[in-house]
């Protein structure tokens, strides 16, 4: 695979793209939304070729449920690029507009970012995701899944590519690096001549190798320990069907709970119940301050170093009592809450402390983790989740996708 030719291309279609309009565009993603129940059957198909290949060898459960595709999935996925339909194209809207003192107009006006590069693991819908958001924004985009997703996600470009020929737009919009050889990775990643922003969707070692080997932008996202505190002003009741909404609800995702913070003045009571309700649905991993309270669940182990630094993605839960809020944010500022964090409390002082102090990329108070997600924040989609603190923060939508321009306007004005 010519990695050059593929830039060229890319870059070229965005220039197509850039310029298109917003009913051209939203053609092509009505057709992609069309298309993907129309083939259904021949998705489906490809994608349990993936899932046999993986059982085969040995993959995990949650990193299967990550993978699989089922009817009701890519119904759910065709729906999020009918979603995007609805949305403002943002191409072409203006930020903010001022008249000068010397009669100059000046504007900022949003335009694409250019071409995306996405490296991705275990998740097809990723695949609609990024290429429908890139084509609302009038980006170009090079796509690179996880071995694992290979079938799925050929599948899913040919989908892609048919409906942009349909509505008219270059095939080469979107592409995919067909090949799995970790070589092209460290190719794409030094691309800058023709690719404008890489995102890489994966564990904490793809976001490592993209920032050590990257000559283009890299945005983080995706990766990062979430964390709920229960303070002692929180309904106990009530707490406990958040905390197992976001760990249970779906556990391989990334905004799934990692690690939960009691207040120690109600450890004991809310300890006691969270183990007997989620007892045989989870595996608790508890810090020596949290053990004694777990002595009746058979699903418990004392927590070992490292512990309470993994992004689990499964079944498995670390627990930890905390003096206060101030302790519950020394425990996350130490390790890693960079995501979805949430506080239960029915404290006021307690709420706006742990908002401003948490550095993650969205902060709750009495809500699941699970709701940072670019559908559920009405975005339609995402293309990532950043955790990092420029330039996009969360779910990155539309608007995220965008850069801008200044634009000025006179009468023949000249600078003096």
């Amino acid at each position: 695979m010519d990695l050059i030719q593929l830039g060229q291309r890319a870059k070229q279609a965005s220039f197509a793209l850039a310029t298109s309009t917003t009913a051209t565009k939203n053609q092509a993603l009505a057709i992609m939304a069309d298309e993907l129940l129309k083939q259904s059957q021949t998705i489906l198909d490809a994608n349990a070729i993936d899932i046999q290949k993986g059982r085969d060898a040995g993959m995990s459960e949650a990193l299967l449920d990550r993978l699989l595709l089922t009817e009701a999935r890519l119904a759910a996925i065709a729906d999020d690029v009918r979603n995007v339909i609805k949305l403002s194209d943002p191409i072409g809207s203006e930020l903010d507009s001022r008249v000068l003192e010397n009669g100059l107009a000046l504007s900022r006006r949003r335009v694409p970012l250019g071409v995306v590069g996405v490296i991705y693991e275990a998740r097809p819908n990723v695949t609609i995701d990024i290429a429908s958001l890139c084509l609302k924004t009038g980006n170009g985009s090079i796509l690179r899944g996880g071995r694992e997703t290979f079938h799925s996600n050929m599948a899913l470009v040919k989908v892609i590519q048919t409906a942009l020929q349909q509505a008219g737009l270059p095939a080469a919009s979107v592409q995919y690096i067909d090949k799995p050889d970790r070589e092209l990775v460290s190719k794409l990643l030094k691309l800058d001549e023709y690719v404008d922003m890489i995102i890489p969707r994966g564990g904490a070692g793809l976001h490592k190798m993209c920032k050590e080997n990257s000559t283009i932008p890299v945005i983080i996202g995706g990766f990062g320990i979430s964390h709920i505190f229960v303070d002692e002003s929180a309904d106990m009741a009530r707490s406990l069907t958040v905390v197992e909404n976001s760990k249970v609800q779906r556990p391989s995702a990334c905004n799934s709970l990692d690690t939960l913070l009691v207040h120690q003045a109600v450890a004991e009571e809310f300890i006691t119940k969270l183990a007997k309700q989620l007892n045989g649905k989870v595996e608790f991993v508890a810090d020596a301050s949290a053990l004694v309270y777990f002595s009746d669940a058979d699903n418990v182990r004392a927590a070992e170093q490292g512990d309470f630094d993994t992004e689990w993605l499964a079944f498995t839960l670390g627990v930890k009592v905390v003096d206060d809020v101030e302790g519950a944010i020394k425990h996350m500022r130490d390790h890693n809450a960079s995501h979805s964090d949430a506080i239960m409390t029915n404290d006021l002082t307690n709420a706006e402390r742990f908002i401003n102090a948490a550095g993650s990329a969205a902060v709750y108070v009495n809500a699941s983790t699970r709701f940072t997600d670019g559908a559920q924040f009405g975005l339609g989609a995402e293309v990532a989740v950043s955790t990092q603190k420029l330039h996009a923060r969360g779910p990155m939508g539309l608007e995220e996708l965008t850069s801008y321009k200044w634009v000025g306007k006179g009468d023949y004005l000249a600078r003096p």
